[in-house]
C-alpha cells in the first residue's frame, strides 16, 4: 500500500528515536476498529487527512495493536437531525445483515459493530468533549481562501503608478511656475534693454553690446519652454543666458528635475514587472470590502465549527453573517464547493491550508492547468485531534503516540511527502520554504503595455501636429506661387 522507502523511514525512526512511550504503555496487541475517510474502501469524495493511513500504520507498529477499517459513507462528524455522523460509530451500534444456510434454511444475523478510533481533523470543542474522547493535537494549521486564478490584464497605467496623483499635480504646477518665472524675467529684461537701447549714447561699442544682449534675450525667450521640458526629459537643453537670475531659476529646476527623474525611474521598474494577473482577494479583510465575492464552506466542517465557536470578533462575525445570509453557502462535500471555484467566477472556498493545496494539485492533474490559487494571507489558527469512544482506555496511549510523532518530526515531513505540488503551480501557493524560489521570467507584452501606449500617443500627437502644419502652410505656398507668376 505504501512505498518501500517510506516503510524503511518509519522503521529507522522507530528504532533510533528516543520514544516517549514505554512498554507498559503499549496496547499489548489489542484489536481496534478504525475509521479513516481516505480509505480506499469508502466512497470517493469524502474529505479527510491524506496522511491518516500512514499515521495509523505508525501508531499500530509503535503502540503494538492491530486494526481493521470500518467502511463509512458519512462525511460529517456530528450526526444530523435525521441521519448519522462519524461520531455515531463511537457511541451507537451499527447494524448489518448477512445470510448463511443451515439445513436449507436462511438466517439473518444482526451483529453490533462499533468503532474505537476516528482518524479525522476533529476540532476540539466543549460539546464534542462531552460525548467523545479527544487526543492531543496532531495537526496545526490556519484557514485560507481557495480562489480562482484571474486572467492577465494589460498594464495600462504602469507609467503613471510610480507617483500618486498629488505628486503629478505638484509636478505640473512646478513646470508652470518655472516657465512663468522665466517668461516674466525674460519680458522684464527685454523691456529694460529696449528702453536702454533707445537712450542716446555716443559709444558704438556700447550700442553693439546692447544689441547683442537684446538678441540673446529674445532667443532665450523662445528657448525657455524647450529648456523646461527638455530638462525634465533628460535631454540636456543648452541655456544661453548668463544673467544670475536666469541661472538661479535654471539651476533650481535642473536639481528638482534630477530628483523627480531618479525617483520616477527607480520606482517605474517595480510597476512594470509587477504581476498582470491580480488575485481576486488577498486576505479575509477583502470579504467585507467586496460584497460581490461569494464564500462557500463545508457544512459542519472545520471552518463552520470554528466560525460558530467565535462570538467576540467583529471581523469573523461579519464573515459568518455573510455565509449565513446565503442558503447555498454550505456544501455537503468539500468537492462540491471546489467545483464552484472556476476561472472568471467570484466564488471562493474557506478551508485548511493543506486541503487547499490538495485542491490545487487535484485540479491541475485533471485539467493540466493552474486554475486555482491560494490567497496571500491566512487567518484563524486551527488545531485538530483524533476521536475515541468516551472514557476509552486507549486515549492516553494514543495521545502519547501522537506526541512521539511530533518529537520525531514525521508529521511535518508527511505533509511534504503526500503533497508534492506541481512545479507549474508553485507560484499559486505562498510557500514558506526557502528552497522553493521562483525563477526569473521574461517580461511579457502586457507588462510593457503602458510604454507602448505612451509611444503610440506621442506618435499620434506628432502626426496631428504635422497635419496642422501642412494645412497652415498651404495658404503661404499658394501666395508664393502667385507672386512668382506675377
Amino acid at each position: 500500500m505504501y512505498s518501500l522507502p517510506l516503510i524503511l523511514w518509519l522503521l529507522i525512526i522507530s528504532a533510533c528515536s528516543v520514544s516517549l512511550i514505554s512498554k507498559q504503555h503499549s496496547l499489548g496487541g489489542q484489536h481496534l476498529r478504525v475509521i479513516w475517510t481516505g480509505w480506499s474502501g469508502n466512497p470517493k469524495g469524502l474529505s479527510g487527512p491524506l496522511k491518516g493511513g500512514v499515521l495509523l500504520n505508525y501508531l499500530s507498529n509503535r503502540l503494538n495493536f492491530t486494526y481493521e477499517m470500518v467502511r463509512v459513507t458519512e462525511n460529517r462528524l456530528e450526526p444530523p437531525t435525521n441521519g448519522r455522523g462519524l461520531f455515531s460509530y463511537l457511541f451507537d451500534q451499527v447494524e448489518y445483515r448477512f445470510r448463511y444456510s443451515y439445513l436449507f434454511f436462511l438466517f439473518n444475523i444482526m451483529t453490533a459493530e462499533q468503532c474505537d478510533l476516528i482518524i479525522q481533523d476533529v476540532i476540539p470543542t466543549v460539546q464534542r468533549n462531552e460525548i467523545v474522547d479527544l487526543t492531543t493535537y496532531w495537526i496545526y494549521g490556519d484557514l485560507n481562501f481557495l480562489i480562482p486564478v484571474t486572467g492577465e490584464q494589460a498594464n495600462i497605467n504602469g507609467v503613471v503608478r510610480p507617483f500618486q496623483w498629488p505628486v503629478w499635480l505638484g509636478l505640473c504646477v512646478s513646470i508652470a511656475c518655472v516657465m512663468g518665472a522665466l517668461n516674466l524675467m525674460n519680458r522684464y529684461t527685454e523691456k529694460f534693454l529696449t528702453k536702454w537701447k533707445n537712450c542716446s549714447q555716443s559709444e558704438k561699442g556700447i550700442e553693439f553690446s546692447r544689441n547683442s544682449n537684446l538678441s540673446v534675450v529674445r532667443e532665450q525667450g523662445q528657448n525657455e519652454y524647450l529648456y523646461v521640458f527638455g530638462t525634465i526629459m533628460s535631454q540636456g537643453i543648452f541655456f544661453r543666458s548668463k544673467r544670475l537670475s536666469f541661472r538661479l531659476v535654471a539651476g533650481v529646476w535642473a536639481l528638482t528635475a534630477i530628483i523627480f527623474v531618479q525617483a520616477y525611474t527607480s520606482i517605474l521598474f517595480t510597476y512594470i514587472v509587477s504581476p498582470v494577473n491580480h488575485p481576486l482577494m488577498n486576505s479575509v479583510y477583502d470579504i467585507s470590502e467586496h460584497s460581490d465575492i461569494n464564500v462557500f464552506i463545508k457544512m459542519a466542517g472545520i471552518t463552520d465549527t470554528l466560525l460558530s465557536a467565535i462570538n467576540n470578533t467583529n471581523l469573523y462575525t461579519k464573515l459568518r453573517n455573510k455565509i449565513d445570509s446565503s442558503p447555498d453557502s454550505r456544501c455537503n462535500l468539500t468537492s462540491e464547493c471546489i467545483r464552484l471555484v472556476t476561472p472568471g467566477s467570484r466564488n471562493v472556498v474557506i478551508d485548511v491550508k493543506n486541503y487547499i493545496k490538495d485542491a490545487i494539485k487535484g485540479n491541475y492533474e485533471r485539467t493540466r492547468k493552474c486554475n486555482l490559487q491560494m490567497a496571500k494571507e491566512g487567518f484563524m489558527q486551527s488545531y485538530a485531534t483524533l476521536a475515541l469512544q468516551k472514557n476509552s482506555p486507549h486515549t492516553k496511549i494514543i495521545s502519547l503516540g501522537v506526541l512521539d510523532l511530533h518529537q520525531t518530526g514525521l508529521l511535518d515531513h508527511w505533509d511534504t511527502w503526500f503533497r508534492p505540488m506541481p512545479p507549474q503551480c508553485t507560484g499559486n501557493i505562498q510557500s514558506e520554504s526557502r528552497k522553493s524560489r521562483k525563477k526569473n521570467s521574461s517580461l511579457s507584452f502586457k507588462n510593457l503595455m503602458s510604454t507602448f501606449i505612451v509611444l503610440l500617443t506621442g506618435l499620434s500627437v506628432s502626426f496631428l501636429a504635422f497635419l496642422f502644419e501642412l494645412i497652415f502652410s498651404l495658404p503661404k505656398k499658394t501666395n508664393a506661387r502667385r507672386e512668382r507668376q506675377i
